[in-house]
């Protein structure tokens, strides 16, 4: 595979280098067996756009249509932030049997955390949830590295796990059902416009987004945690992203260390499916 890759790489003009006799190719960012070389392409932007950073980076893709992974350090935790509170009412809408069982104060809370990342609506829907009915979400979702905290905002996430939420938010599936997975992406896509940086950067017209963005300093106002997950939909395209970061020192350079790689990404994906 190492060598596919790097064959893939040459041919489409970038540079790689072969190691000795000694040392192991550094596993690829982005594979797929039927596009090679835009997998090779992504991969080496991804690396330029993150090179020197000191944001620490869990970085994943998923692209079906394109048969594209992208995985980097996708299994390894980051403090949630406000991420978790896609999490926190799609256990609340399991819980409760879909959106047409929620209360009008419910439903006002559900937009006010997601399309404004309102921290008070988070923590009363979180309690409404329970403890119980966020791990019973996680559980059916298949979220197995997620770990729970007393507060939701340090709630340990990995970018695989919010990858896997993605794609139960926008593939028919049994945990939740039609109406469910279309109410989360509704507010996902309605989300302010100060709060849609991140995963997006780079998108198309024509492409509807539906992200959402969490900041936290913890424990120090010198480390910040910036996440961003985000699913996009559009004429021949559908694919969801996460990409969480810690040990910034300040939240401009996290969306920056994000908004880099998202750009990479975006942009690669969009060119491809326009020449397709």
């Amino acid at each position: 595979m190492a060598g596919a890759v790097l064959a893939a790489a040459a041919a489409a003009g970038l540079a790689v280098s072969v190691p000795g006799p000694a040392l192991a190719a550094a596993p690829p960012v982005c594979v797929s067996a039927q596009h090679p070389l835009l997998a090779a392409r992504m991969s080496a932007g991804i690396n330029r756009a993150l090179a020197g950073r000191r944001s620490a980076v869990g970085l994943s893709v998923a692209d079906p249509g394109l048969d594209l992974t992208c995985a980097l350090r996708q299994g390894s935790h980051f403090d949630a932030a406000s991420v978790i509170k896609v999490t926190i009412i799609s256990a609340l809408l399991l819980k409760e049997g879909g959106p047409a069982h929620l209360t009008a104060a419910q439903r006002s809370l559900a937009w006010t955390m997601i399309t404004q990342s309102n921290d008070t609506s988070a923590t009363k829907l979180w309690n409404e949830a329970g403890m119980a009915g966020m791990q019973r979400f996680l559980d059916r979702a298949g979220m197995t590295h997620t770990v729970l905290s007393y507060a939701w905002g340090l709630t340990a996430l990995t970018a695989q796990d919010e990858v896997t939420l993605l794609r139960l938010l926008t593939s028919p599936g049994p945990v939740l059902d039609t109406a469910s997975r279309d109410y989360v992406l509704y507010l996902m896509a309605h989300v302010v416009a100060g709060q849609r940086w991140g995963t997006p950067d780079g998108v198309p017209s024509g492409v509807t987004v539906h992200v959402k963005n969490g900041w936290l300093p913890y424990p120090t106002g010198a480390d910040w945690h910036i996440n961003s997950i985000g699913a996009f939909a559009g004429p021949g395209t559908s694919y969801q992203m996460a990409v969480l970061t810690s040990g910034n020192p300040s939240m401009t350079y996290g969306v920056d260390t994000i908004d880099g790689a998202a750009r990479v990404i975006n942009g690669d994906i969009a060119a491809f499916t326009r020449s397709h």
